[in-house]
């Protein structure tokens, strides 16, 4: 009797990120082990937007194994490797012989220097080698863990005097080229050749004087035809040398009008923002905000992007690795969690969604006139295994259309010039009209969404994975889904609206549309236009506040709290979630309601002392490690930082912060996308979620937040 033996196949596998270490700067990114070396991880790679260029990049010795010691980031875009050459060394017990890996990355650009240094009483020769692997891989199959190497990229090698590309004559060179993507390796004094699968390998002998130093240096151009975005020039005004130049007196947000002043000839209907005024790090502030807030604004910084044509308008790309690009919701929050800092880059955000804003009703694209786009990539997205494609301009967010209109009416309070604002009116009455015409799907009074194409997201919400709105059994909800916080952001924009219109005129002047390349073509139906006016306006919110009121609170062995979503039947999800925390400060809740939701989010069922989870531990579906179904978001549980303190609750808003605090020290001050949902008291650092992303830009803009709240003069100042 013979018994068959099958090996099991493992399915494709996300690659994890938590050790690799980074380099970065929008849209060109590098991804290594702690060596420096690429290729021994599924993640490894020189990436330029969405294609992974370089597979393999290895530093060799041709007489000493290389032993690293240090790794030392000096900031988001540099970081220096350093090691021992002990082959090439002497018998004593001392390293004399040392390697210095220098690594910086610019916009379209990966950059070495390799430095020898030599203790030794004579002189020494070492043979230092590059070998370079081209891929030219997706990001998409890279992040499915489909990614498996293509045809053989054309390869030519030159001197550099004849290839066109900028390298400097008698520097050796090879371009490697696939289709529109291509590198060109520029490496000065080495000489280049091809090797096994395709290599590209670059030798330097050098010859290292006694008790000196020799050095090699090389650099990748990258190169890609189909690039929707491009990275943003100089240094952003809100990095930490600009916020310790406010703790020194000059303490005016980056674009603003001082908080107190008149912007133009309007008056903004709510005081400036807490920290419109002053928003610096004080003396006796709790040092780890100082060092979260330090990586932060650098890797905001690094994360900068602008789309062709339009190189002065800057947004943040929602994060690293597979979010390098334009996310409307991302790009939002990220800029309103960092208005206390700079104005301009709200400012600038706005004006880039709107000249994207929906014209069209399209059902694969998910456009609809006025409405704000979800993402924007070069390609098409497939998910494997999901049965989504998203086209490469894509509007599947319910959320993205009234958070604009939010942070329009944010950043003008905070000091956006009024010529500014008057030139995006059109956009916003685009906006308005899809808030009050189209986001309600099936004519209940509340903003939902369903995909209709059958190939778009099931969830456009923040929590966009499949499984993310769940009844509190774990049953999944069934759509249109009209969730909680939306109708919060939608009260809010509706009066954000209101005092837009009333501040600048009910209409937008001939000069305005003339002003503006954005703004939605269609004309209002009659019904909505007669919305579309402060008072209007503020009838329609005060109408959806009552029917949330009535429609949304439930009553579960957790307590009282409004459900996260109500399903197709009207009926209330009743899973105790995060997404309750966005309600507070946008005005639907009562003030005592919004106290009693504040106590809910930081009791223990919801707070794990690093944060607030985005779903109860007493929902059947909670597990730690779910992307959105018990993990921990920074960004979450800063947002309702920022409503708590709109609403008054400063000590619990200060509660939350100590827990994103404590977080950031357990992340080394450079906060993931997420982190597990365990508490606190079972482990004394936060768990990692190893698929996350790194930096991702609100949760680095957090920080920026948590500084507001905990430098406020006042407990009910508003921030943001």
């Amino acid at each position: 009797m013979t018994t068959s033996m099958t090996t099991p196949t493992t399915p494709p596998l996300q690659p994890l990120l938590g050790d690799a270490v980074i380099a970065l700067r929008a849209p060109t990114q590098v991804w290594s082990g702690r060596d420096g070396d690429l290729g021994a991880a599924p993640i490894d790679g020189v990436y330029h937007g969405d294609v992974r260029h370089v597979r393999g990049l290895t530093l060799e010795c041709a007489e000493s194994a290389i032993e690293y010691i240090s790794l030392a980031p000096d900031s988001a875009s540099h970081v220096v490797f350093g090691g021992l050459l002990r082959g090439a060394d002497d018998a004593t017990p001392d390293p004399k012989v040392r390697l210095v890996r220098d690594r910086r990355v610019t916009d379209g650009s990966l950059a070495e220097t390799w430095t020898v240094a030599s203790h030794l009483a004579e002189p020494t020769r070492v043979t230092l080698r590059l070998r370079l692997r081209p891929d030219f891989a997706s990001m998409h199959e890279v992040k499915a863990g489909l990614a498996a190497p293509g045809g053989a990229p054309e390869i030519t090698l030159g001197d550099g005097s004849g290839l066109g590309d900028g390298s400097a004559p008698g520097s050796s060179t090879a371009v490697a080229r696939s289709g529109g993507h291509s590198f060109t390796l520029t490496a000065a004094g080495a000489t280049v050749t091809t090797g096994a699968d395709g290599e590209i390998v670059a030798t330097w002998p050098l010859d290292v004087p006694a008790r000196g130093r020799a050095e090699a240096a090389w650099s990748l151009a990258l190169h890609d035809d189909a690039m929707v975005v491009r990275g943003a020039a100089g240094t952003w005004p809100g990095t930490a040398e600009a916020l310790r130049g406010a703790a020194a007196g000059d303490s005016t947000p980056a674009g603003s009008t001082p908080a107190g002043s008149t912007p133009g000839s309007s008056t903004p209907a709510d005081p400036a923002p807490a920290g419109a005024a002053r928003i610096a790090v004080s003396e006796g502030a709790d040092p780890r905000l100082g060092r979260w807030l330090d990586t932060a604004l650098d890797d905001l910084d690094a994360l900068r992007l602008t789309l062709p044509g339009h190189p002065d308008d800057e947004f943040f790309a929602a994060g690293a690795p597979w979010f390098f690009t334009l996310f409307g919701r991302d790009a939002l929050w990220a800029a309103r969690l960092a208005l206390p800092l700079d104005v301009r880059i709200a400012a600038s955000t706005l004006r880039v969604l709107a000249r994207l804003q929906g014209t069209d009703h399209d059902v694969d694209t998910a456009q609809e006139p006025g409405k704000i786009l979800h993402e924007l990539r070069a390609t098409p997205l497939e998910i494997p295994g999901e049965g989504v494609v998203l086209p490469p301009l894509y509007y599947g967010s319910v959320d993205s259309t009234p958070l604009w209109i939010c942070l329009l009416a944010d950043a003008w309070r905070a000091g956006m010039p009024d010529e500014e604002v008057a030139a995006l009116l059109p956009a916003l009455r685009g906006a308005l009209t899809w808030l009050v015409e189209h986001g309600d799907s099936d004519g209940d009074g509340f903003l939902d969404y369903i995909d209709r194409s059958g190939r778009g997201l099931a969830n456009q919400g923040w929590k966009d994975s499949g499984d993310s709105i769940q009844w509190r059994d774990g049953a999944l909800a069934d759509g249109p889904i009209a969730l909680c916080e939306v109708q919060g952001y939608a009260y809010e924009a509706a009066l954000a609206g209101a005092d837009l219109l009333e501040a600048f005129g009910t209409e937008a002047s001939p000069s305005d549309a003339a002003s503006s390349d954005a703004g939605s073509t269609e004309a209002p139906s009659g019904e909505t236009a007669a919305v579309l006016n402060p008072a209007g306006l503020r009838a329609w919110a005060a109408d959806l506040r009552a029917r949330f009121a009535a429609s949304y609170w439930v009553q579960t062995p957790e307590g009282r709290y409004p459900a996260v979503a109500l399903d197709k039947d009207k009926r209330p999800v009743d899973t105790l979630t995060s997404n309750i925390g966005h309600l507070l400060g946008t005005g639907i809740l009562e003030p005592d309601e919004e106290q009693h939701v504040a106590d809910l989010l930081l009791g223990p069922a919801m707070s794990t002392g690093f944060g607030i989870r985005t779903m109860s531990t007493g929902a059947a579906g909670y597990w730690p490690l779910s992307y959105h179904g018990g993990s921990v978001w920074t960004h979450d549980t800063a947002i309702a930082v920022h409503g708590m303190h709109r609403a008054g609750l400063a000590g619990h808003a200060r509660r939350a912060v100590d827990g994103l605090l404590a977080a950031a020290e357990g992340f080394d001050y450079r906060v993931p996308e997420l982190h597990g949902g365990d508490p606190a008291t079972r482990a004394g650092v936060p768990t990692p979620y190893p698929a996350a992303c790194r930096p991702q830009a609100w949760s680095a803009a957090a920080a920026i937040t948590c500084l507001a709240v905990t430098s406020a003069p006042r407990a009910d100042a508003v921030v943001g």
